[in-house]
C-alpha cells in the first residue's frame, strides 16, 4: 500500500455545544491513493465537511474535537501532529477549496496578494520576481489574465472568484486537495467549466483529491472511486463502476439514485428517501439508517452491520451479510 496518501481509521469527531454533545463522525474509515479522485457523497449533515476539516485539524476551537481515531498522511499521524507541523502541511502538501468562493477571499487584499501569501509562507527561498512570475502563471493556469492580479475580489464574477480560490489551493502543488462542494454557489455553465479545469489540473499535477458533493452526475464524470456517507459513517464505497453500474447497493445509495430526476421517465414526482437523518446528539446501537429503510429487520435495530466486501466494493448492510 505504498501508493496510499491518506488513510483514516475509526475516526470519531464530536461537537460540544452549550446544551448537547453532537456525534458528527462515528467510526469513519477511508483510504485515498496518490493521483486518485474520490467522490464523497451524502445528504446535508452526513459529516462530509467535518471529515475534511478534521484532516486539516481546522475544527472550531473548543467546540469541535477528534474524540478518537487516526488520520495518516503519507504515514504521519495527523491527530498527533503539533500545530507547527500542521501549519507546514496546510496549503503546502494538503490544500482545501472551501464551499463559498464569495466568502473564501479577503475583500481588502488583491487577488494577487492572496495567491502570493501562500508562496511567501511555504516557499521562503523564492525571490520577489519568482513569486510574481508564479502568481501570473497560476492565474493563466486558471484562465484569468495576469493583468488582473491587482484587482480585488469584488471585481470578479462568482466563477472567477472560484478560479482564484483554486489557484491559491494549487499554488504549492499539493499532494492532496480537499474540494468541499466547489461548484455549489455557481451556475450550471460555470460549474462545468470549473470542474473541467479542476480535472485538467489534477491530471497535470497528479494531485489526489477528495471531492465533496451532492451531485452524483459530477461524481460519475470525474471521480475514480466513490464513498457514500450517512450519519457520520461510510456505508458504501467502491469504484465508480461499482457504485453506478453494480448490482449490489446499500438501501441508502438506492434512495439517492431514486431521488435523481430521469429525463427518460414520465413520473410526475421524484421519490425522496422517507424520514429524516437520526438525531446526531444520540448514540445508536443499530444501523443508523434503520428507521428510514424499507428492508429494516430486527437485527438492524439491535447492532451495527459489519462491512460486506466484494473486491474493492464495500457495503455496510445486513442484507449482504454472509449466512
Amino acid at each position: 500500500m505504498q501508493d496510499v496518501i491518506l488513510e483514516i481509521k475509526n475516526l470519531h469527531v464530536n461537537y460540544r455545544t452549550d446544551t448537547d454533545l453532537v456525534y458528527a463522525i462515528n467510526g469513519l474509515n477511508l483510504t485515498v491513493r496518490k493521483g486518485q479522485i474520490l467522490g464523497l457523497v451524502g445528504e446535508t449533515g452526513a459529516g462530509k465537511t467535518t471529515t475534511a476539516l478534521s484532516i486539516l485539524r481546522l475544527l472550531q476551537k473548543d467546540i469541535g474535537y477528534i474524540d478518537k481515531g487516526e488520520i495518516y498522511y503519507n504515514g504521519q499521524n495527523l491527530t498527533k501532529a503539533s500545530e507547527k507541523d500542521m501549519e507546514a502541511l496546510r496549503g503546502n502538501y494538503i490544500s482545501m477549496i472551501f464551499q463559498d468562493p464569495m466568502s473564501s477571499l479577503n475583500p481588502i487584499l488583491t487577488v494577487g496578494e492572496q495567491i502570493e501569501e501562500v508562496l511567501k509562507l511555504h516557499r521562503t527561498g523564492m525571490s520577489k520576481k519568482d513569486i510574481e512570475e508564479t502568481v501570473e502563471n497560476l492565474m493563466r493556469m486558471v484562465s484569468i489574465s495576469p493583468q488582473r492580479k491587482k484587482e480585488y475580489p469584488h471585481q470578479f464574477s462568482g466563477g472567477m472568484k472560484q478560479r482564484i480560490v483554486i489557484a491559491i489551493a494549487l499554488a504549492c502543488e499539493p499532494d492532496l486537495l480537499l474540494a468541499d462542494e466547489p461548484t455549489t454557489a455557481l451556475d450550471v455553465t460555470i460549474q462545468a467549466q470549473v470542474l473541467e479545469l479542476m480535472g485538467e489540473l489534477q491530471k497535470k499535477l497528479n494531485t489526489a483529491m477528495i471531492l465533496i458533493t451532492h451531485d452524483l452526475g459530477v461524481v460519475a464524470e470525474i471521480c475514480d472511486t466513490v464513498a457514500v456517507m450517512y450519519a457520520g459513517e461510510i456505508i458504501e464505497n467502491g469504484t465508480v463502476e461499482d457504485i453506478f453500474e453494480g448490482d449490489r447497493h446499500h438501501p441508502y445509495t438506492v434512495g439517492l439514485f431514486g431521488s435523481i430526476p430521469d429525463l427518460h421517465s414520465k413520473k410526475k414526482r421524484l421519490e425522496p428517501i422517507p424520514g429524516m437523518m437520526p438525531d446526531p446528539t444520540k448514540l445508536y446501537e443499530g444501523c443508523r439508517f434503520a428507521a428510514r429503510c424499507k428492508h429494516c429487520m430486527d437485527i438492524c435495530k439491535a447492532s451495527m452491520p459489519a462491512a460486506a466486501e466484494y473486491g474493492a466494493h464495500m457495503i455496510r448492510c445486513f442484507l449482504f451479510q454472509q449466512p
